[in-house]
């Protein structure tokens, strides 16, 4: 589907080829019938705008006139000269765009604990769990299966549309000591060594920016796992000893001890940690009964422990997806506010808005005086997630206080979590949204704002503009977009038109311990409806320009120095702020005001 912008003032009026948009009023029902779409019945009163292309018109009974258009769309036309544009409401959707719009209301209807793909990774550690009752056999069988089921064809494990070395790499190893411990799949697991034999020198090539949370901890441990039975991988490969010198890096930034007391994001990757005192670590297990809601950090637990709370956490995940279980569970505030966030800068949030206040009501009751985190009752909390949700809830009039962005400065510099290793492009990113929202006098929000800023612009002088939480499609995109054109100087449909460029829909992949998708974040539809609505917004915009233009000549404008080019300027700014069908009078009264 082609996007189209308003036409300069100078070129012809319509799509660059055949006749000018025009209009009909429907004195009674009509139908359209369009190639590959259902045929849409109109109702009385309905205005209509449309554009004929190289038309055939063929005189009917009932004063109607029959159009055929080159692209084979049917339409019937009531010959009778349209009222005044100023009279304008709505041009009508399609029933396959009013199908769009209810099929993204289930969707978001639908939300719950979040929507996420399975982790290979994660499986394997549950799939390691003994039974509690005979430790000669695992203690949840459907895990293994899972495995089993989905080896890819290069005898690998992981995400099968987009390959990243660490991902694939630390997937494949997993999946190989599940197997080898319950001595299952000795074919997978050849395939699956070759593999990690013609392909670990590729964790030496692979960018530090792309590494998955907590891989240089979990990756060595296990290593030594795999050593421990007897796996033959090329433990001495050189590519090892970069992942090694960080795992160093990383342990030294939260001192043992640190992590005992508090939560830290370390729980999440407890698997990988050489030393735990298990019963400190335990009083800071997260209400649901896991560790920071990892499956891979709470089966290890498990088999440490035995806790029961560790055991009833990932009973529960491994039913809900069938044998598998996702890198991280739930995910319920972070879905909300980044489908929440995508809907508004694509456009269409103006269909959802009962859902939309019900995502945000939900993000409001669990946001604390300390932010929040990608999940509710999260311990630890992080920079993105509270950026996000602060813009989205203070744009939308929930009373929300800058101070939770206290705990995230230090040295007059802004961090996403306590140890973190590297700066997250996206983290920054949010952050400097989330200080354009500011009120006077909001010095904190000030510095956030002018550290984000000179991180951001440092990182795109250099060409460096990638994140270690999101492979997105136009990352670079969206964040000189920002910093151009903040909250404050941003058109909302010029905004939405860029958008439609840079969302990545199915495309756009997250970076968990493993990569990971949400469906309800992330997805196609999203992208059709928005490019739908957009150029039906487009035909109204370019119908209402028309008549300014027969306005402005009929009224002899001209005569008071103001020129056509000034009215489309003006018309320009109405159409990008106000650019909803349904406000056509007052767009056009801004206009001509």
């Amino acid at each position: 589907m082609q996007l189209h912008l308003l036409p300069p003032a100078w070129l012809p009026l319509g799509y660059g080829h055949g006749s000018r948009p025009r209009a009909l009023v429907v004195k009674g029902p009509c139908r359209f019938h369009g190639k590959g779409d259902a045929a849409l019945v109109e109702t009385a009163g309905s205005r209509v705008a449309l554009q004929i292309a190289q038309a055939t018109k063929v005189s009917s009974a009932n004063g109607l006139q029959k159009n055929l258009v080159r692209n084979d769309i049917q339409i019937l036309e009531r010959t009778e000269e349209p009222c005044e544009l100023d009279d304008y409401c709505v041009i009508p959707g399609t029933e396959f765009e009013q199908a769009l719009v209810d099929q993204v209301r289930m969707m978001l209807g639908s939300m719950s604990d979040g929507e996420i793909n399975v982790s290979v990774y994660d499986t394997a550690w549950v799939a390691l769990v003994p039974s509690l009752d005979d430790s000669d056999s695992p203690q949840f069988p459907t895990t293994l299966r899972w495995i089993l089921d989905n080896q890819l064809p290069d005898g690998s494990w992981g995400d099968a549309a987009l390959f990243s070395a660490y991902d694939r790499v630390i997937n494949t190893l997993a999946c190989l000591v599940a197997l080898t411990k319950w001595s299952l799949g000795p074919d997978k697991c050849r395939r699956g060594l070759s593999f990690l034999e013609e392909n670990v020198w590729r964790l030496a090539e692979e960018d530090l920016e792309l590494m998955p949370i907590g891989f240089e901890i979990a990756f060595p441990s296990l290593l030594e796992v795999a050593k421990s039975l007897g796996i033959g991988f090329p433990y001495d490969d050189h590519a090892l000893q970069r992942i090694y010198a960080n795992r160093e890096v990383k342990l030294k930034r939260i001192p043992v001890e640190m992590m005992h007391r508090i939560p830290t994001s370390i729980l999440h990757s407890l698997e990988g940690m050489p030393v735990v005192d298990w019963q400190k670590i335990l009083r800071l297990q997260s209400t649901d009964g896991s560790f920071l809601y990892s499956p891979s950090a709470t089966a290890y637990a498990l088999m440490q422990t035995g806790d029961p709370k560790c055991f009833e956490y990932i009973d529960r995940i491994v039913k809900k997806f069938n044998g598998g279980v996702p890198n991280v569970y739930p995910v319920d505030l972070f879905e909300r506010i980044w489908a929440v966030d995508r809907l508004e800068r694509l456009g269409i949030s103006r269909y959802f808005k009962q859902e939309i206040k019900q995502c945000l009501d939900y993000v409001h009751r669990h946001w604390t005086d300390e932010g929040i985190g990608w999940a509710r009752n999260s311990t630890v909390i992080d920079v993105d997630d509270t950026s996000m949700a602060f813009r989205l809830l203070r744009l939308h009039g929930y009373n929300v206080s800058p101070s939770v962005f206290e705990k995230f400065e230090k040295d007059r510099e802004f961090f996403c979590f306590v140890g973190q290793s590297t700066q997250a492009v996206t983290g920054m990113y949010n952050l400097n949204r989330a200080s354009q929202v500011r009120f006077p006098g909001e010095d904190l929000l000030q510095r956030a704002g002018r550290f984000s800023y000179e991180f951001l612009r440092e990182r795109e002088a250099h060409g460096t503009i990638r994140d270690k939480w999101i492979i997105a499609k136009d990352l670079p995109g969206e964040v000189k977009y920002t910093l151009d054109f903040p909250w404050y100087a941003s058109l909302p449909h010029v905004e939405a038109r860029v958008y439609l460029d840079q969302y990545g829909g199915d495309n756009d992949v997250w970076i968990g311990k493993t990569l990971y998708r949400m469906p309800l974040v992330n997805n196609n539809t999203y992208l059709e409806l928005a490019k739908r609505d957009f150029n039906r917004c487009q035909v109204q915009h370019q119908l209402e320009w028309h008549g300014l233009q027969k306005w402005f000549t009929e009224n002899g404008l001209e005569i008071f120095g103001a020129t056509l080019r000034d009215v489309l300027r003006v018309y320009f700014l109405a159409a990008a702020c106000i650019f909803e069908p349904s406000r056509a009078i007052e767009r056009l009264a801004w206009a001509k005001a």
